[in-house]
């Protein structure tokens, strides 16, 4: 049985902060290794999705690295770095649509087992982070919002390229993987949207607590 959730509040408590910190040290490291196995297999099979995949492990290795940092600081500096790593999130968006774009004027399909075999170890890794993630996913703000988040859609964009691949086999093409790539695109701009309005919700209640007043805004 899972043991409850902490609070925010109890997240003040020196001997929670070490155990998130253990666990999204946990979690980074195992994004950094996941990086470059994925990002290896994207470059020598030439798949645009699984080169965006690949950049979102880096992503999360940066968010959670990030997240280890950051315990113990203040409500408004923790919706500071909140607001940092939906910029970060943003980096697979610009790296995958430059990887499609290079693409579009010579859309050889990707090999099709590696593809599979890369994509299935990806969802076992970003299953097993977004399990670690979960009982802190409501109650360290919006840095553990973000890992949260970019863990869960790893999972989704993971199964997608397995279903892609199916795709690739029947047709030859190279661009329903072109087409999947862009797609994690836009994934990746609705989860650093949501990232980005947790924040602000925080720098709002930092701003309440400390007296001034929120209403205009």
């Amino acid at each position: 049985m899972c043991s409850p959730s902490p609070t925010a509040d109890q997240l003040d408590d020196p001997a929670l902060r070490s155990s998130l910190r253990r666990t999204v040290v946990l979690v980074a490291l195992l994004n950094l290794a996941y990086f470059f196995v994925e990002g290896a297999v994207a470059l020598l099979i030439g798949s645009v999705s699984l080169f965006a995949d690949s950049v979102d492990f880096f992503e999360d290795f940066a968010v959670n690295s990030l997240i280890a940092l950051a315990l113990g600081w203040s409500l408004q500096r923790r919706a500071v770095a909140g607001k940092v790593m939906a910029g970060i999130i943003l980096l697979p968006a610009l790296a995958a649509l430059w990887q499609a774009i290079t693409k579009f004027s010579d859309p050889r399909p990707p090999e099709v087992l590696s593809l599979v075999l890369t994509a299935g170890g990806a969802i076992v890794v970003n299953i097993a982070c977004t399990w670690l993630l979960a009982r802190w996913r409501h109650h360290g703000g919006s840095m553990t919002t973000a890992a949260f988040l970019a863990a869960r859609n790893d999972v989704l964009a993971n199964a997608a390229i397995i279903a892609m691949a199916g795709v690739t086999a029947l047709t030859r093409s190279g661009w329903p993987d072109i087409v999947l790539g862009l797609l994690i695109v836009a994934l990746n701009l609705t989860a650093a949207r949501e990232v980005w309005e947790v924040a602000s919700n925080e720098q709002l209640a930092a701003r309440a607590l400390a007296g001034e007043d929120v209403d205009d805004d």
